[in-house]
Formats: structure tokens, sequence, C-alpha cells
């Protein structure tokens, strides 16, 4: 059953199982926390699908002008936009068949989390995948 993700354990769980990530809004600017975060997800290992119009390739990796583009289903859809212009998004997650929605630091939308949801996809919001993973994996140094 498809939930909210709040807990640690279980957004830790998503980012074990996760492999493929679709990256709406990453920026080919590398001054963007789109970017950087992006950048960080790929140089760990994940597979990432960015979505950006007007772009043929972010990071080394083909850009597709919406999710409704990307032939396969992702196992996440990680969203850079505002909280006002997730519906859409939300949307193309449904008919990818992602697993995971997550929205980034400082977006939010309840609205579109019940659809997801609805759905049979967990939505994570307001917590930036960057973090999360170095909250869980960051390896330490041994000196």
């Amino acid at each position: 059953m498809a939930k909210i993700v709040t807990e640690d354990r279980d957004i830790k769980k998503i980012l074990e199982e996760t492999k493929s990530i679709a990256i709406i809004g990453l920026s080919p600017k590398p001054e963007r926390d789109s970017n950087k975060v992006g950048k960080f997800l790929k140089d760990n290992d994940f597979k990432i699908i960015p979505i950006r119009p007007a772009q043929k390739e972010i990071l080394g990796e083909k850009a597709y002008k919406n999710l409704d583009d990307v032939e396969n289903p992702v196992d996440m859809v990680n969203v850079f936009r505002s909280s006002d212009q997730i519906m859409p998004h939300a949307e193309e997650a449904i008919r990818n068949g992602a697993k995971v929605f997550w929205m980034q630091l400082g977006i939010e939308n309840n609205e579109a989390a019940k659809l997801l949801t609805d759905a049979g996809i967990n939505v994570i919001m307001n917590r930036c995948t960057k973090i999360e993973y170095d909250k869980f994996f960051k390896k330490k140094i041994l000196v």
C-alpha cells in the first residue's frame, strides 16, 4: 500500500532499492542545486534520466522533454519544480509506472500526493535526495 513516506527506515529502504531516477527540472548549470544533486546521484551509481525541455543532454545523459517520452518505467521521479507545478508531473509519473515520487526540499503538494498514493506510488515531500543519501550511506574514512 502506497503512502506518504516520512520514516527514516522507509526512506533508506527506498534509496537502497532505487536504481533509476528521472530528475524533472534538472538544470544544465553546474551551480544549480538540481545539477549538484543530479551529479551526486550519478556519481553514486544511480541511473539518472534528465527531464528538461530544450536540452539534448545533461551530465552526459540524454535529456527528455517530459517523463512521457521516457520509454521505460523509472524507480523514482525526483522533482525540482515549485509546489504549484507538481500536479502534471504526478500524472506523468502515474502514466510512467514510477514506484516513488520525491519532491525536493521546500516542495510539497498534498493534492498530488493523494493522487499518487491512490495510484500506488509512494511519495516523499520536502526532503533532499542527496542529504538523505548522505545520512544513510556516507562512507566513513578511517585514519
